[in-house]
C-alpha cells in the first residue's frame, strides 16, 4: 500500500483519533525534523503524522526546518504526504472556519532552504512546479468532502508570506492583486521539497481569520482558536473520509 503522511500545522499538534503504533525520531542529512514521526492507523489504515510546528508548538514558520521533515518522510518510505495548515482568508468565499484545498502558490518567503539540490555533490535540477498540488490527490480530497458532507473551495490561490509577523493591510492588499485567496507561512519551500523528492503532495487549508484589513478591528488569538476549533474539526473528517477513498 502506498504510504500517506500527514502534516500537521496550527491547530493540530496531534491526531486524536490515531491509534499509535511507533514513534520513529531521525536524524537527517539536513538536521533534525520538527518532531518524532508518528506511525499510527486513522480509519484503518496506517499513516505517518508529523506536527510541523513541533509538540509542543514550539516552531515559528520561518525557523521549521522543512528539509528535514520532507527527507525524514521520505527515508520512512512516504509517497503521498496531506498538509494541513491555517491560513487567514483573503477573498469573499474564504471565511473564518471555512476550509479551502489550494491549487496554486505564490512565493512570499526569503532566505529559507528551498531545495535539497544546492551543493557541488549534485547536478543543477529544474523541477516543473507548473502544478505544485498533486491533482490526483486534489480530487480525492474534493470527493472525500462531498461524501463527509463538508463544504470546502475545491480551488485557491495560496500566497505564502516569511512571517512570524501577520501581514500589513498593504501586503494582503498586493497579494489580493497578485490573485492570492489565501495567506499562510508554511507551503513553501514544503511543497516544493516532496516535488523534488517525488512525492505527491496536497494540502488543506484551514482559514482562521479573516487576512489584515479585510476587518474593522484587529486580529485576535482568541478569535483565531475559535475558527481553529470547528475548522479543525472537519478537518478530522475530511481526513478520515480520504482515506476511506484512497
Amino acid at each position: 500500500m502506498t504510504k500517506l503522511a500527514i502534516i500537521g500545522g496550527t491547530g493540530l499538534a496531534q491526531l486524536s483519533d490515531l491509534t499509535i503504533i511507533k514513534h520513529d525520531r531521525l536524524t537527517t542529512p539536513y538536521g533534525s525534523p520538527s518532531a518524532d514521526f508518528i506511525t499510527g492507523e486513522l480509519s484503518q489504515k496506517e499513516v505517518i503524522f508529523l506536527a510541523r510546528h513541533g509538540n509542543p508548538h514550539i516552531l515559528a514558520p520561518h525557523r521549521i526546518n522543512y528539509r528535514a521533515n520532507i527527507w525524514g518522510l521520505k527515508h520512512l518510505g512516504v509517497e503521498q504526504i496531506i498538509a494541513v495548515a491555517a491560513v487567514g482568508g483573503i477573498t469573499a468565499e474564504m471565511v473564518p472556519a471555512h476550509i479551502a484545498i489550494p491549487d496554486h502558490i505564490i512565493d512570499y518567503t526569503h532566505n529559507r532552504k528551498h531545495t535539497f539540490f544546492e551543493d557541488e555533490n549534485y547536478p543543477v535540477t529544474h523541477i516543473d512546479f507548473t502544478h505544485p498540488y498533486s491533482p490526483r490527490l486534489r480530487s480525492a480530497l474534493i470527493a472525500a468532502a462531498a461524501k463527509a458532507n463538508i463544504k470546502i473551495s475545491p480551488t485557491a490561490t495560496y500566497g505564502c508570506t516569511q512571517g512570524p509577523r501577520l501581514e500589513t493591510a498593504a501586503e494582503i492588499k498586493r497579494m489580493e492583486r497578485d490573485g492570492c485567496d489565501l495567506v499562510g507561512m508554511t507551503a513553501m519551500p514544503e511543497a516544493a521539497l516532496a516535488k523534488e523528492l517525488g512525492m505527491d503532495y496536497a494540502a488543506i487549508s484551514v482559514i482562521a481569520n479573516w487576512a489584515a484589513g479585510k476587518t474593522a478591528g484587529e486580529i485576535t488569538i482568541a478569535e483565531i482558536e475559535q475558527n481553529l476549533h470547528v475548522g479543525m474539526a472537519n478537518t478530522a473528517e475530511l481526513l478520515k473520509a480520504f482515506i476511506l477513498l484512497i
